[in-house]
Order: C-alpha cells, then sequence, then structure tokens
C-alpha cells in the first residue's frame, strides 16, 4: 500500500478548498452550532451504545442466574452478544476495518496502540477480533474508567483492568493478548491531528513484555483523530490536568469517518533487551504505521469521502 504520509498536490488543493468551504458555511450558518448539537447527539449515541451493551449484560446474568465467574463459558453467549452490537455499530458508523489480524501469534501477546481522543476504535479491534478469532483482548485502562457508573459488569466480562505490573504479567502468562496505550490518557487529549506520541518516560509496558517474555503488536487506526477530538491545544485545559489529573478536557466530534486499524510486525522476546529498547523499538513501529497509512495533518472532510474509497 502507498504511504499516507503525503498528501498529492491534488490532495492538498481539495483540503484547502473545503477548508475555505467550511470557513464560509460557519459565517453564513452558523456552524459552531451545527457541530455542538452533532458532538452531544453522537456521543449520546455512543453511550447509549454503552451502555445498552451493559444492560443485555444484566439481562442475561439475571435469565441465566450467573454468578461472578466471568471465565466460565457460560457468560461466551452474553460476551458474544455485546460482540455483535460493537462490531455491528463499527460498520455502520466508522465502515471499520481491521487489517493485519493474521499478525497476531495464537500465543500470548501484548497489544501498543496510538490513544485517539476516545477509545473506541480499540473497542472494535476487541469485538473484530473476537469475531474473526474467537480471542478474547484483556485491557489495561485509566482508574477514572471504573468510576463511569453502571458498567462495572461490561468491564469485568471484557477483562478491563487498572492492573499493576505483576497482574498484567500473570494475564500474559496465562496465554491471553493484553492490550494497552502508554501514551494513555495525556496522549488523547493532548494529541493532535499530527498524531504525535506522547508517552513520556512510560516504559513499564516493556518491562511487563520482558517480565512475560511475550512479543509486543503495534497498532495503529487511520483517521482516529478526526473521528473525536478534543480542545487539549488550549493551554488552561493541560495546565489543569497536569496540576489535577482531573478528565475534564472538552472533546467534539462522532463524525463517521472512515476507521482502518493496522497491525503491524510483532516485536519479538528478546532475553538481552533492555526496556528502555523495547519502548524505542515499540515506539518506532507505531510511527511507522502511522507514516506508512495516515495523512498528516488529519482532514475530517477527507476522512469522510475514505468511506467511499474503493482502491484500498
Amino acid at each position: 500500500m502507498l504511504s499516507r504520509s503525503k498528501p498529492s498536490i491534488s490532495e492538498q488543493k481539495l483540503v484547502n478548498y473545503t477548508t475555505h468551504l467550511t470557513y464560509i458555511l460557519e459565517e453564513l450558518t452558523g456552524l459552531e452550532y451545527f457541530k455542538t448539537i452533532w458532538t452531544t447527539c453522537s456521543t449520546s449515541f455512543l453511550f447509549g451504545v454503552l451502555y445498552l451493551s451493559s444492560l443485555l449484560l444484566h439481562v442475561y446474568k439475571r435469565k441465566n442466574d450467573l454468578n461472578g465467574d466471568y471465565s466460565s463459558k457460560l457468560w461466551d453467549n452474553g460476551r458474544q452478544m455485546v460482540v455483535y452490537l460493537w462490531d455491528l455499530y463499527g460498520k455502520l458508523w466508522h465502515g471499520y476495518e481491521l487489517h493485519g489480524v493474521e499478525k497476531i501469534p495464537e500465543g500470548p501477546g501484548l497489544i501498543v496502540y496510538y490513544h485517539g481522543a476516545t477509545p473506541i476504535d480499540y473497542l472494535y479491534f476487541i469485538a473484530r477480533l473476537c469475531n474473526l478469532k474467537g480471542r478474547l483482548c484483556h485491557s489495561v485502562a485509566d482508574h477514572f474508567t471504573f468510576k463511569i457508573p453502571g458498567i462495572k459488569l461490561l468491564l469485568d466480562i471484557f477483562g478491563v483492568m487498572h492492573g499493576g505490573r505483576e497482574e498484567c504479567v500473570q494475564i500474559l502468562k496465562n496465554g491471553h493478548l493484553l492490550g494497552v496505550s502508554p501514551g494513555g490518557v495525556r496522549e488523547a487529549f493532548f494529541s493532535d491531528e499530527n498524531y504525535n506520541l506522547l508517552w513520556g518516560n512510560r516504559k513499564g509496558f516493556a518491562q511487563v513484555a520482558i517480565d512475560a517474555k511475550v512479543p509486543i503488536i503495534p497498532m495503529f487506526t487511520q483517521n482516529l483523530r478526526e473521528g473525536y477530538r478534543t480542545l487539549g491545544k488550549i493551554w488552561s485545559f493541560r495546565w489543569l490536568y497536569e496540576y489535577s489529573r482531573l478528565p475534564i478536557v472538552p472533546l467534539y466530534g462522532g463524525f463517521p469517518v472512515k476507521f482502518r486499524t493496522y497491525i503491524g510486525d510483532p516485536i519479538p522476546y528478546d532475553p538481552n533487551i533492555t526496556a528502555a529498547e523495547l519502548t524505542e523499538k515499540a515506539k518506532t513501529a507505531i510511527q511507522s504505521l502511522r507514516d506508512m497509512h495516515q495523512k498528516t495533518p488529519g482532514n475530517i472532510l477527507r476522512a469522510l469521502l475514505e468511506r467511499f474509497d474503493k482502491n484500498d
């Protein structure tokens, strides 16, 4: 596939034209008001699907009189019901595609991914992987995820945890896949349409892979920042987050742009590598996926038009 990092001259003209057209429409029609309404509706729909998933699992639990043993096969049908729902949502709203799934090993592995303004692409990935391979990918999430009311059962069923290093290593040693985003909330809030990785000095995930003796599998989703964006460029939001760690940076979007998730070549376990060296390898691998598949800076209209692109 041709690199997506450098748009052609004709594409640049299209982006410039649409930028001017958008500005004119904003002036004539109050498009900013429309964006607010659109974001409210699309985000409400997203949370609607989230809570519908939780409701379905609670009904399934009550109907089958199940307990908290979420590894039991008795939960499989309930889990699959939610998987179908999210896979359908991904197909309809973002024309979701998953490329390179054959690169994921049959055994354990640590999936490392770029974090968008929302992790909705990662939810699509989990659902598609379950449908294609029948495998559940456990996940590491920020602590504030567990403060969202009404979704605890959903998180438990899909193996989402805040997780320390020992717990992560044990999951991998048990033969499971585990997904983590080193950039986390900071990358979600303060990266932008240039898709810069904001990992800071985080390398704990690399030490987990070394301790568990598993490969790292890089992952990146095209147009992720065009689906949802944040106001993280406003300095006051960055200052407030760094001071308080409160996740209150506003986001906007919910646009039905094309999402394609790409799995890169696994970085094999090497007993002689350090955590710092493995971190750099993982970062380089994700940046390579980004440079190969993402035109930067991202453009919302272009990403919308890719829903009609039949050349890939």
